[in-house]
């Protein structure tokens, strides 16, 4: 039975290192958008830990959430749907307008100015981390922020759009 000592020694490290993972989700916040239609999640995560990345998203404000990528395509903007974005230790990752951001798809509810709502985060190392989505404005290029003039704004998403 002397095995078992050791065994144990062996898994003590990878469980500290577990532990360790810091992942910080900041800035969350989505543009106000109509029940039904589409909206969108913008933030901002720091690792401090090890590498790490994120494979998931959830909301119970809507149907489904993916992490979508926004790109330029000779001139025309587009947008595709990722299945993950690796999170660099010290490189915060951003999901911002006209870049990464969160969709969702069939929203179960108005998303007013104001309004809060929780969005689930699922990482490879981390685990889930739910953290808070503050309601801007139709069309506001930061939480916080007036809406974008309307020759600033290039629509992505039936959120995007002025009403």
């Amino acid at each position: 039975m002397r095995i078992l000592p050791f065994v144990i020694l062996l898994a003590w490290p990878v469980a500290v290192s577990a532990d360790q993972a810091e992942v910080q989700v900041n800035n969350v916040w989505s543009r106000a958008a109509t029940a039904g239609h589409q909206g969108v999640v913008y933030l901002t995560i720091t690792d401090t830990g090890p590498p790490d990345k994120l494979i998931g998203v959830t909301t119970p404000v809507a149907a489904k959430a993916e992490l979508h990528q926004s790109f330029d395509d000779n001139g025309v903007m587009k947008m595709r749907p990722v299945a993950s974005l690796p999170i660099e230790p010290g490189k915060p990752a951003t999901l911002a307008p006209g870049g990464y951001h969160i969709m969702l798809t069939d929203l179960k509810q108005t998303l007013k100015p104001g309004d809060s709502f929780s969005v689930t985060l699922k990482f490879a190392t981390a685990g889930q981390i739910t953290a808070t989505a503050t309601v801007a404005k139709p069309g506001a290029s930061m939480h916080g922020t007036e809406a974008m003039p309307q020759h600033m704004t290039m629509p992505m998403h039936e959120s995007d759009k002025q009403p």
